[in-house]
């Protein structure tokens, strides 16, 4: 399911790569984020090149929402508690010092980029304490934060927090004119890096430097970036004849829903889960029962979903990769707001490779440890890959395949083994490893995407078992069979 950005956006082709090369940096990941980071440095006269597996902007800069926001959601309130004023200040000044350098490169772009100044509101339908409390933080963070109670939504709320001088855009068409003079090779994937070299099948990179820019980092150890988050969906329908909004909008209780207009469209979302927990779909037609009592005259034409990585203390991280990993560095863990944090990860990471002293890197630095923002969280991911883990052994096949209907997946028995299967329209049964090829946990159904996802660690495939998103490298092990209809 393509977003409208992957709809209206024609992307350039690259080609793999030929030959080895030596170069000054080596970016791995052709998201926002690689490009960024690679633009910034070549504009310092860095010999750079950028290696992606598939092709540019293939990934989550495809799919996101594309809100330019230092607004993530409760945040601020959070780490004024546990972290104190000084490092929340730093977390908003990289985020507002990231929109101005969007501002900055939207001038030199194109009316294709549609960037555009908003406002950005958070709303509560119920709690109107946990808003009272985020606008005290965020004003005292030299933030220019309001509170209000009346919104454009089609709904009332308990309260609201308005920032102005935030900003939206379209992600492929300025990912595409940023671009444009960096060398890129496209369909090469990365393997593994040893002694700053950069392997793959095509050839090996040597760089002083190397940015992991993959969205999910895809070196367990050292590192042990699998143990620090978890990832998340969330589900977007794009509307026509719906209304033209003021500003950009997100729910911070439940029922949560994101609003945004872009050119025709209204870009209402919500829905979201762990990756790896929606067996029973759903969740788009969540939205499109919501959708339809907000604006009945609505019509719906695209429907995505996007993936999030959400580390156990609610910020990224952005820098060095590891201990014993000299030269590598990584920018993982934007939550739910990539856009700011894709230009703080190009900031800090730049500004570490050509030897500059960043105020940032002290608050977002994988190294670090937030105790009090991070031990729930962590419990509650170990639980879950412990769960997911031991699924396969503990638990009995949900079904036999010949009871499957058409048109739906799941965990069944095919010749005493339990494997994941999807019957097609056709009745043919498409089967898959039921085990992750990341670290072995169980995977599971999706049936709101037609894909098998790790609920661990947020590995997908396609109904044929081909990688759909990372960490893991390796597609699934793929049969078919036909006798059973």
């Amino acid at each position: 399911m393509n977003s409208i950005w992957e709809k209206e956006t024609v992307l350039p082709q690259y080609e793999s790569l030929k030959q080895d090369l030596t170069v000054d940096v080596a970016v791995i990941g052709a998201g926002i984020a690689g490009i960024l980071t690679a633009y910034l440095l070549q504009k310092q006269g860095v010999n750079v090149v950028v290696l992606e597996a598939k092709t540019i902007g293939s990934g989550q800069t495809g799919k996101t929402t594309a809100k330019v926001t230092s607004q993530h959601n409760l945040i601020y309130h959070k780490l004024v508690s546990s972290l104190g004023t000084e490092q929340a200040k730093l977390y908003a000044d990289a985020n507002q010092e990231a929109i101005g350098m969007y501002r900055n490169l939207a001038k030199r772009c194109t009316d294709a980029v549609a960037f555009e100044e908003k406002e950005n509101i958070l709303y509560a339908v119920q709690n109107a304490d946990a808003i009272e409390k985020e606008v005290k933080a965020m004003q005292q963070l030299g933030l220019k934060a309001d509170l209000i109670t009346q919104t454009e939504l089609p709904f009332p709320v308990a309260a609201a927090v308005s920032l102005e001088g935030q900003a939206q855009f379209q992600p492929l068409a300025f990912l595409k004119e940023i671009s444009s003079d960096l060398t890129i090779f496209e369909h090469t994937m990365v393997q593994n890096i040893e002694d700053r070299i950069v392997k793959t099948k095509q050839g090996n990179i040597t760089a002083k430097h190397i940015v992991i820019a993959t969205h999910y980092p895809f070196i367990n150890i050292p590192g042990y970036y699998f143990l620090r988050q978890h990832q998340e969906r969330s589900y977007v329908l794009a509307l026509k004849n719906a209304p033209q909004y003021r500003g950009m909008y997100l729910g911070v209780d439940e029922p949560s829903y994101s609003f945004r207009n872009a050119g025709e469209y209204l870009l209402f979302g919500g829905a979201s889960h762990r990756t790896g927990e929606n067996r029973c779909g759903g969740h788009y037609d969540t939205l499109r029962k919501a959708a339809h009592q907000f604006y009945p005259n609505a019509q719906e034409t695209a429907c995505w979903s996007a993936q999030d990585c959400m580390t156990i203390d609610h910020i990224p991280y952005i820098g060095p990769y590891a201990f014993g990993m000299e030269g590598v560095y990584v920018a993982t863990g934007f939550q739910k707001w990539g856009m700011t944090s894709s230009m703080v990860s190009a900031m800090i990471l730049s500004d570490l490779i050509l030897e500059k002293d960043n105020p940032y890197l002290p608050v977002f630095t994988p190294h670090r440890m937030h105790i009090g923002l991070s031990v729930k969280q962590a419990v509650k991911d170990t639980v879950h890959s412990i769960r997911g883990l031991t699924a396969g052994f503990m638990a009995p096949p949900r079904a036999m395949v010949e009871q499957l209907p058409k048109g739906h997946g799941g965990i069944v028995e095919v010749e005493n083994k339990k494997v994941g299967v999807y019957k097609d329209e056709n009745g043919t049964s498409h089967i898959v490893q039921a085990r992750c090829t990341h670290l072995g946990c169980q995977l599971e159904w999706n049936p709101d995407e037609k894909s098998w996802e790790c609920p661990c660690h947020g590995s997908r495939f396609d109904y044929m078992g081909h990688v759909i998103d990372n960490p893991t490298m390796e597609d699934l092990k793929y049969d078919s069979i036909t006798e059973y209809e």
